[in-house]
């Protein structure tokens, strides 16, 4: 499976605590091996859309949109602002916005 980034991605990740990052990195690590690794939880989190989510330690996640074989990474927070991003169903960025249905 392969992986990028987009919109405001890398600004939400360098805004993350030093700590935080680390642990990202080293869940991307592990992702980048095994999507399925214990530990991330992997998972879609959208029942008609394929939008999947990722743990990264206990308070944090990354949120894509799967499109055929590449992860496209559009969000990266805490569990409250995931917890909103999924509740509002949308994130809007720079122009776009990514629609996160039911």
């Amino acid at each position: 499976m392969k992986s990028r980034t987009v919109g405001r991605f890398w600004e939400l990740y360098n805004n993350l605590p030093p700590d935080v990052q680390r642990k990202a990195d080293k869940a991307y690590r592990l992702w980048r091996a095994s999507p399925s690794a214990r530990g991330l939880h992997f998972r879609r989190v959208s029942k008609s859309e394929p939008i999947y989510s990722v743990r990264i330690g206990r308070d944090y996640r990354a949120v894509g949109l799967l499109e055929g074989n590449t992860v496209h990474w559009f969000f990266i927070g805490s569990h409250d602002e995931y917890d909103r991003v999924l509740r509002g169903k949308v994130m809007r960025e720079e122009g776009n916005t990514y629609t996160i249905p039911d």
